[in-house]
């Protein structure tokens, strides 16, 4: 199949007026056998920006027990003039089918096929291609990333540039509990992959984001629980894997890279008020840490008060947000 040739049956989105989804047919899955789909959304009012522009399109890739719902991001590029595109990956989000375990995946890499289709797609339609991926979503785009440049140079020069907001890069717990678990996590994954992981404090980010506890925004429970969806043990060995290619060094993008992190992190408490300006889900040194080995041309942009999504932080934070990402994107004058 040619992706850029591919015909696409926009059809409208839940998002309501100014959206459009597009099912992506992935074919028979590794991890399940069955056929799987991904689904690419798209907001209909800065289409035609890049051709008046010279902007690229900008894919959003969200993170672990996520999907994209974040309208006013799209409202913000799109006023920018940047054609703004979303991929809920396999097993997510619009993308989840019934009986289908929500985000589970034994490999980082079988989330390459959709991802490299969406870029193609974007390519042909608007030159060249920004990814802005979250958390999960930060490790999984920069692993792609460097499989293209060693594997699929055509497709690597699409990419013109990587943003990560909070990426996944390390194990946010105690260094000693790290060392002593990625053994066993390791083992285990391979054998029982199917067997669930605890659940257990997670529900703090969900509760400062959700409007019906103390947040400002909606979105779909079943798509994003505020709990977060089960984790599996063949899942975690997954994201060991990944990250564990990371700290090799054995990862680069090739393309130039800005990362958004919050100042400080709020890390195994229950809800309070800190949680609303600080990151409750990573660690922000080792995003720190991590974030610079991943490209040439590397930056990190610390936000002050920012959520684990720095876009859904309170205002002064997201503004901030959104003006180191315009002012980055403009400094590299990216073009078609």
């Amino acid at each position: 199949m040619n992706d850029s040739d591919l015909h696409l049956n926009w059809q409208p989105d839940p998002l309501g007026d100014g959206f459009e989804q597009a099912v992506l047919p992935q074919g028979k899955d590794p991890d399940s056998g069955t056929n799987v789909d991904a689904v690419l959304v798209r907001d209909v009012r800065a289409q035609q920006s890049s051709q008046r522009h010279g902007k690229p399109a900008v894919l959003w890739v969200h993170g672990m027990s996520d999907y994209f719902f974040q309208a006013h991001v799209a409202d913000e590029f799109s006023r920018h003039g940047y054609p703004f595109y979303a991929l809920d990956l396999r097993r997510c989000g619009r993308a989840l089918k019934g009986g289908e375990r929500a985000h589970f995946t034994l490999s980082m890499s079988r989330y390459y096929p959709e991802l490299t289709q969406a870029l193609r797609i974007l390519a042909a339609n608007h030159g060249s291609v920004v990814v802005l991926a979250h958390s999960t979503g930060g490790l999984i785009v920069p692993l792609w990333a460097d499989h293209l440049r060693r594997e699929q140079p055509e497709d690597h020069a699409k990419l013109a540039g990587i943003i990560l907001n909070s990426p996944w890069l390390d194990l946010q717990f105690p260094r000693w509990q790290v060392v002593a678990l990625k053994p066993v996590l390791n083992s285990l994954g391979a054998i029982f992959p199917s067997l669930p992981l605890l659940q257990r404090g997670e529900g703090t980010y969900g509760e400062s984001i959700h409007k019906a506890a103390h947040g400002e925004w909606d979105f779909n429970t079943t798509w994003k629980p505020l709990d977060g969806h089960r984790k599996y043990l063949g899942w975690m060995r997954a994201v060991i894997q990944g990250q564990e290619q990371i700290h090799a060094g054995e990862v680069d993008t090739g393309v130039p890279m800005l990362t958004l992190r919050s100042s400080h992190s709020y890390l195994g408490e229950d809800y309070s008020p800190a949680a609303d300006t600080a990151d409750t889900v990573l660690d922000v040194d080792q995003i720190q840490r991590w974030a610079p080995t991943l490209a040439q041309d590397s930056q990190v942009q610390v936000i002050d008060g920012a959520r684990h999504d720095v876009f859904l932080s309170e205002r002064h934070a997201r503004e901030a947000a959104f003006k180191a990402v315009f002012g980055w994107l403009d400094g590299h004058k990216f073009a078609q």
